[in-house]
C-alpha cells in the first residue's frame, strides 16, 4: 500500500506509536490524516503539527469508533488506512481485577472488531482498503508479568489474521505490527515503578523510538507484509518457540529471574 494520496485514520495517536504513524503519514504525501485519541487536547496538538484533523474518540465505546469512521468519511468520501492502536498494560498476573480484564480486552481487542465493523462496509463496497492493527511482540511471544496483556494481544494478532484469510480476496489488506520494546509511557511507565513485565521487556532487546516502528511499518505496508516485527529478532523469539515450546519457557524463566536480580 502506498500512502500517497491515502486518507488515513490513526487511533492511539495523541502520543507515543500512535503520533509517530501520524506524522510519518503525513509526511509520506497522505492526503488527510485523522488523528484520534481519548484525549482530546493530545490529538489537537499532533494534528496541528501534521496540518490533520483532530477527533475524541474512546475506542472502546463502538459507538463513538462508528462515529468517527462516519465523519471521516462525511469529509473525504473513504478511508484507506485505518491504524487501530491504542493499548493498554495491566501490570497484574491471575489475580488481576475482572473489572481490569474487561477494560485491557476492550482497548486491546474489541477496539480493532470495532473498527473493523465500522471501516469494511465501506471497504468491501470499494474493493479496496487497508487494516493495519498495532499489536505487540506479547502477541507472539509473552510478556512476564502481564497475564491480561499477553492474553488480550495474542488474541489482537489473531483477529488480524482472521481478518486476513476472510477479506484478503476482496481487496482488504491487513498487518499486524509487533514490536518488542518502544520508548513510550506504555513501557516506561511501568518500567520506573519496577515492574517485572517491562524489565523483561527491556532485558529482551533494544528499546527503540515510536518513529522506528513508524519506519518499519512504512516499509510493511509498501511490501503488504501481513506480519510487520520493528525488531528482527522477534521473528527468531518466535521460531524458536515453535521449534520447542518447553526450552523456550525455560529461557523465558531465566531472563525474567535475571531481570527480577537486576532490578
Amino acid at each position: 500500500m502506498e500512502l500517497q494520496d491515502a486518507v488515513v485514520v490513526v487511533t492511539g495517536a495523541g502520543s507515543g506509536i500512535g503520533a509517530a504513524l501520524a506524522r510519518r503519514c503525513a509526511a509520506e504525501g497522505a492526503s488527510a490524516v485523522v488523528v484520534s485519541d481519548r484525549d482530546g487536547d493530545a490529538a489537537q496538538r499532533v494534528a496541528g503539527e501534521i496540518g490533520g484533523t483532530a477527533d475524541s474518540t474512546d475506542v472502546t465505546d463502538e459507538a463513538a469508533v462508528a462515529a468517527l469512521v462516519g465523519r471521516t468519511l462525511d469529509a473525504h468520501g473513504r478511508v484507506d488506512l485505518f491504524c487501530s492502536n491504542a493499548g493498554v498494560f495491566s501490570g497484574g498476573g491471575v489475580e488481576t481485577p475482572t473489572d481490569v480484564w474487561q477494560q485491557v480486552f476492550a482497548v486491546n481487542v474489541l477496539a480493532h472488531v470495532y473498527a473493523a465493523r465500522a471501516v469494511l462496509p465501506s471497504m468491501l463496497e470499494r474493493g479496496r482498503g487497508y487494516l493495519l492493527n498495532v499489536a505487540s511482540a506479547a502477541g507472539l511471544l509473552t510478556t512476564p508479568g502481564d497475564a491480561p496483556y499477553t492474553v488480550t494481544k495474542h488474541g489482537a494478532v489473531a483477529f488480524a489474521e482472521w481478518l486476513a484469510v476472510t477479506y484478503g480476496d476482496r481487496g482488504i489488506g491487513v498487518s499486524a505490527v509487533c514490536p518488542l520494546g518502544v520508548a513510550t509511557p506504555l513501557l516506561l511507565d511501568p518500567l520506573e515503578s519496577g515492574e517485572a513485565a517491562a524489565a523483561a521487556v527491556v532485558a529482551s532487546g533494544q528499546v527503540i523510538a515510536p518513529e522506528d516502528v513508524a519506519q518499519a511499518v512504512v516499509e510493511g505496508l509498501a511490501d503488504e507484509r501481513f506480519l510487520i516485527l520493528p525488531h528482527p529478532e522477534v521473528a527468531t523469539y518466535w521460531a524458536q518457540k515453535a521449534a520447542d515450546p518447553g526450552r523456550w519457557i525455560a529461557g523465558v524463566r531465566k531472563l525474567v529471574r535475571n531481570a527480577s536480580r537486576d532490578r
